[in-house]
């Protein structure tokens, strides 16, 4: 790891110095710790989706993941690194999902005790999943940053480790992973498009794409609904907002400190997609891709589309982030999107 525990554990409650951000050494480290336990995810293009687009998009599938989504990379090279005192005291997390997910599977893999707080509502899917992995799971608070609060307690109360989904950097350099091969496996790409939530994702893409190739443009995809990093990254500065988007995975309210270092400074372009721009984008995925995705893991095909103008003639890549969508999510996303008269695909394009 890129410090000692402990100093990460003060570093959260304002006592030392925040970890540093990880360097392309330590993906390419994280890379062979991953190596064993997942495949490397598929690359592929649709001539279907191409010819609608009016270019090439290669779609890096982090949706086929064991629990289908890119957050098991990070949670694979954070947990095989634990030391062994703590692996018995236990780690605990906040997440909507797909962390949790990652953070249970890693757990079961290594023998640690895992503890996932999650918002009353959280996706029922990602629950179950969770729980099937052998986590703990405990609702706690409306949102995100509510979750995070009940991790706190429960870290000064049961000595567990409170690890954070963004300002980690062994899980920054576990999910950067996913860009290291998506460029192996398309050395040409131009244009990178990355979800970004908290931000752990897209600065580890960011990192990666930057140090193979400086040309390449990162572009990061946030929600409209949740600008808080939009406006963030436009300020320089940590700024706070609302939450309103059905995008779980994007539905966060403060970004975190650590990616941020690296976003302000490398990414490229940030823009913002609506929720009816990733419904569209979920079932244009089912149809032209013959993919499941969940909205976030669709934000990036989403601007994709809203972009194609600007993307035209270019080698473009977007990450899936993740394929974690419930049944009733995606029943709203086929009955929301049922005209294709209104399909973006069919309008000019456009991006906020």
């Amino acid at each position: 790891m890129q410090a000692e525990s402990s100093t990460r554990l003060l570093s959260r409650s304002g006592c030392g110095t925040m970890a540093p951000f990880p360097t392309f050494t330590d993906v390419l480290h994280a890379r062979q710790i991953i190596a064993p336990w997942l495949p490397v995810t598929p690359l592929f293009s649709y001539p279907q989706l191409d010819q609608a687009l009016g270019f090439t998009l290669f779609l890096k599938h982090e949706n086929y993941q064991p629990v289908g989504a890119f957050k098991v990379r990070g949670g694979i090279t954070f947990m095989a690194q634990l030391p062994e005192a703590q692996r018995r005291r236990g780690v605990v997390t906040a997440s909507t999902g797909n962390h949790g997910q990652s953070v249970a599977f890693a757990a079961r893999l290594f023998g640690v005790r895992a503890i996932i707080c999650v918002p009353h509502g959280a996706n029922p899917v990602k629950v179950e999943a969770m729980q099937a992995l052998g986590a703990e799971v405990r609702f706690a608070g409306a949102n995100f940053e509510e979750s995070k609060l009940e991790c706190a307690r429960l870290e000064a109360l049961e000595g567990l480790y409170f690890l954070s989904s963004g300002d980690e950097p062994a899980l920054i350099a576990g999910v950067a992973t996913h860009t290291l091969e998506l460029l192996e496996q398309q050395p040409g790409i131009e244009v990178l498009l990355v979800p970004i939530g908290g931000g752990s994702g897209a600065a580890g893409a960011t990192l990666v794409a930057k140090t193979i190739n400086p040309a390449i443009e990162v572009i990061a995809v946030g929600a409209a609904g949740a600008p808080a990093g939009y406006l963030s990254w436009q300020a320089k500065a940590e700024q706070l907002a609302p939450i309103d988007t059905f995008a779980a995975g994007l539905a966060t309210g403060r970004p975190f400190h650590l990616p941020y270092q690296t976003l302000w400074e490398k990414l490229d372009d940030f823009v913002l997609v609506d929720d009816m721009a990733m419904k569209w984008a979920v079932r244009i995925a089912l149809e032209k891709a013959k993919t499941l995705v969940e909205p976030a893991g669709a934000a990036p095909l989403a601007a994709a589309i809203a972009l194609r103008e600007r993307l035209a003639g270019k080698q473009v890549a977007a990450i899936l982030s993740g394929g974690n969508i419930s049944p009733a999510e995606m029943e709203l996303c086929l009955r929301e999107t049922a005209d294709p008269t209104q399909s973006p695909l069919a309008l000019p394009a456009m991006v906020h």
